[in-house]
C-alpha cells in the first residue's frame, strides 16, 4: 500500500518550494542590496580621490 499523504501539507510544501524559487529569480534579476550599491559607490569615490591626488601637474 501507499504511503499516507496530508495533502494540506503537500500544497503547502509546493507553494513553499515555489516562493523560495521565486526569491532567487528575484534576487538575481535585481542584483546588489542598497547596502552594496552605497559600498560600491563610495569604493569607486574613494578609488577616484586617490587618483586625482597623485596626478601629476601639467604646467
Amino acid at each position: 500500500m501507499g504511503e499516507i499523504v496530508n495533502l494540506r501539507q503537500v500544497k503547502k510544501q509546493r507553494a513553499k518550494a515555489a516562493a523560495e524559487k521565486a526569491a532567487a529569480e528575484n534576487r538575481v534579476r535585481h542584483g546588489l542590496t542598497a547596502a552594496q550599491k552605497e559600498a560600491n559607490r563610495l569604493a569607486e569615490e574613494r578609488h577616484a580621490w586617490m587618483l586625482d591626488g597623485a596626478k601629476k601637474d601639467e604646467s
